[in-house]
């Protein structure tokens, strides 16, 4: 596996692992339960970090037109 790909483990692991410690109700953030909100965060973050990895990424690089 390219090492270019690890950083797309992080969120599998902060949402995997942070359920544990995020899986309470109460306290209201945004007004969300704590458990809604760090799910989300964490669709948000996966985007941002598969977004970061497909602009690193050599292969999706446009070749110059001839």
């Amino acid at each position: 596996m390219k090492r270019l790909y690890l950083p797309g483990t992080i969120p599998f692991i902060g949402i995997l692992g942070g359920i544990f410690f995020a899986n309470r109700v109460t306290p209201y953030v945004l007004g969300m339960p704590f458990i809604l909100f760090w799910l989300v965060l964490w669709v948000v973050l996966i985007s941002a970090t598969m977004a970061v990895i497909y602009r690193l990424d050599p292969a999706n690089r446009k070749e110059p037109q001839a």
